[in-house]
């Protein structure tokens, strides 16, 4: 059904039920306004009968002797005197014949037996049948009403009753019949049904006048979003648009595949086509957003893991797009740089600040001009201002503000030497180890058969014992410097940290209690989750945590801290030992290194490269007098996706079986 039928409908029906309330609302007032004039009009015909009988019976009644205290005698001559009154006769029977609405009148006495009954006189001396009070007719409810009126004929009385020495004497009923009621009340009813039938006409056409009057703005609409859906057409059918919907679609497979730019016309109805044509242009937009939104994700993504500060600025200069780097070179939260001026954000006192603000005051552009920061950092500033090509006086639309930090720059170009100078250490390792185990492996078998040509008890066999105990320390020694350089396969799982730290805790629990340490443990309340192998990752801070308490001699307070940033989970072990001198806290992560009687030089050694295998990072705080800190930086699971499984490095790598070793801890403190 189209929307202009719907509205004639609509509004037809609205009219036709107002005025049917109306017409039922005037037919009501009207049916009681009409029995009331009936009852008016009969209750005044009663009066007038009361005048004519009491004055027919005052002349009449005094010139007969009749006994008061008989009734027969009395009632039988107030009959003949009313039977024999002609005012009383012409009276009833004038208003019978006349009055439309009144089918008899009777004058009847206690008894209620006919005096005088017109236009019956067979019903003289007879009981007369009881009729309800015509009263009762005017309390009824109109639809009762209407029952009444229109349905089986009924006899309602209008009565008055007569008293003579204040006693009930006689009672007038006149008779009034529903159908007479009906026949006089149908021309009204006639008419409101006529006038109901004029409304539903008139209302037909003032629905179909309105309904093209108030389609007439969806036509002009539809109009409108035919030329919107064109224009849109238009910077659709752009090459370089199309180009990156080709890129956006391939490098996201979950974007919605565009709109068909034409569909046929659903109908001739003007408010399906206006339906249709808002919701494939609400398609189109919400593919705009579904795109822009994924690029909004992509491009957060990236400004996030960009080491270099990143800013756009708008026409006004006012930051919109600010990435997490830029903290580290301005030392304000981007909270406060979205949507701040430049002027708010660069201060003119600082060698960086006043650059910049001279570069956008002057509208002149910064090409990697390299500045040294007040902290004697340097860095390196671009500044591009983006014009409008197709604008004649290339106006700027904004600009585009890089800082590169230089000093990052070299420390990275630095570690990267640093491990390839070690891959390389471990490659030439590994072979130097295998080439002396087979000159080992030669000796130790002639030093056996050497053992037995050699009597036993001479000093001979003393000095073939200690050559004997010397080799077999230093194949011990060349055995672990192999297996230092042997790739392992890592195991990892996504680990809550909290686990890993709280079995660390358990397993040293028995030591520290026999060196005297008090641990103060503290963990976010949240899982902190990592990709790592826990069995490694806990031998790591196993040997943290034990190093710890071996640096407090006389017992302390060990802390263990677990935290996390925006990337990394941090575990700080802090002890309140004598701390690491300055010359050898260099030198604490070296292979083989040590202070320590009974040390080996591996455990922190195995540390710093399980954390390397992790992607993850190992750095000492100490001061002489108040204790280390180590810090053991892991890649939260959004950071570190990328991890590899196997290192392949030779020079970096750790064996299994010398990862797993608990207990042997390394040089880490002064004494060791």
């Amino acid at each position: 059904m189209r929307l202009k039928t719907k509205l004639v409908l609509a509004i037809t029906g609205l009219v036709f039920s107002v005025v049917v309330v109306f017409s039922w609302i005037w037919l009501s007032q009207l049916l009681q306004q009409h029995i009331e004039q009936s009852w008016a009009a009969n209750d005044i015909l009663t009066h007038q009968i009361s005048f004519q009988v009491n004055r027919a019976l005052d002349s009449g009644l005094p010139g007969r002797h009749v006994d008061p205290n008989d009734p027969v005698a009395v009632r039988a001559a107030v009959a003949d005197t009313l039977r024999r009154d002609p005012g009383v006769n012409s009276l009833l029977t004038s208003i019978v014949d006349y009055s439309p609405t009144i089918l008899d009148v009777a004058i009847v006495d206690r008894q209620n037996r006919a005096i005088i009954a017109v236009p019956d006189s067979t019903l003289y001396d007879q009981v007369l049948p009881n009729r309800p009070d015509y009263s009762a007719l005017r309390r009824q409810s109109p639809i009762r009403t209407l029952r009444i009126f229109f349905g089986p004929p009924q006899v309602y009385n209008v009565s008055l009753g007569l008293d003579r020495n204040d006693q009930p004497f006689l009672t007038i009923r006149i008779g009034i019949r529903t159908t007479f009621l009906s026949h006089a009340f149908q021309p009204w009813l006639v008419e409101s049904f006529s006038f109901m039938g004029l409304a539903m006409i008139i209302s037909m056409i003032v629905a179909a006048f309105v309904a093209n009057l108030a389609l007439q703005p969806i036509e002009q609409i539809s109009h409108r979003l035919d030329t919107l859906a064109a224009q849109q057409e238009a910077l659709t059918d752009n090459s370089a648009s199309r180009e990156l919907r080709r890129t956006i679609e391939a490098e996201l497979p979950g974007a919605p595949p565009a709109v068909p730019e034409r569909e046929s016309r659903r109908g001739d109805d003007a408010v399906a086509q206006v339906s249709g044509k808002i919701e494939r242009l609400g398609q189109r937009m919400r593919n705009v957003e579904e795109v822009f939104s994924a690029l909004r994700e992509n491009l957060d993504q990236i400004l996030s893991n960009l080491q270099d500060g990143v800013m756009l600025f708008t026409r006004d200069a006012r930051a919109v797009l600010v990435s997490s780097s830029v903290e580290r070179f301005l030392n304000i939260g981007r909270e406060r740089i979205f949507g701040a001026e430049v002027r708010e954000i660069f201060d003119r006192s600082t060698r960086l600040g006043r650059i910049v603000r001279d570069a956008f005051e002057g509208g002149m552009s910064i090409v990697q001009e390299e500045v040294t920061t007040e902290t004697g950092r340097r860095v390196e500033v671009s500044l591009d201002f983006i014009h409008d090509a197709q604008s004649r006086d290339r106006h700027s639309l904004g600009a585009l503000l890089t800082l590169h930090d230089l000093e990052s720059v070299r420390e990275i170009e630095t570690e990267l030497e640093v491990s390839r100078r070690m891959a390389s250490i471990g490659r030439l390792t590994a072979g130097v180890g295998h080439e002396v185990k087979n000159p080992i492996n030669a000796i130790v078998v002639h030093l056996e058969l050497l053992r037995n040509k050699v009597h036993a008890g001479g000093d001979a066999l003393r000095h073939l014992d200690i050559i004997q105990s010397e080799i077999r320390r230093l194949d011990r020694v060349v055995q672990t410097l192999v297996d230092f350089s042997r790739p392992v396969e890592l195991q990892l799982k996504d680990q809550d940290l909290r686990g890993v730290v709280a079995s660390v805790l358990m397993l040293a629990s028995a030591e520290l209690q026999t060196r005297g340490i008090i641990v103060e443990s503290q963990s976010p309340p949240r899982p902190v989750l990592c990709r790592v192998d826990a069995d490694l990752l806990e031998q790591a801070l196993l040997n943290v945590v034990l190093n710890g308490a071996q640096a407090m001699a006389s017992g302390g307070i060990l802390e263990v801290r677990l935290a996390e940033d925006s990337r990394w989970a941090f575990i700080r072990v802090r002890d309140h030992g004598e701390g690491i001198p300055d010359e050898i806290r260099a030198r604490i992560f070296d292979l083989y290194f040590t202070t320590k009687k009974d040390g080996s030089g591996i455990g922190l050694a195995m540390t710093y490269r399980i954390l390397q295998m992790h992607h993850g990072q190992i750095d000492v705080e100490s001061k002489a007098g108040s204790g280390t800190t180590f810090v053991l930086r892991l890649p939260l699971i959004s950071a570190g996706s990328g991890q590899r499984v196997v290192l392949e490095s030779t020079g970096h790598a750790i064996p299994s079986e010398l990862a797993r070793q608990g207990g042997e801890t390394q040089p880490e403190r002064s004494g060791r």
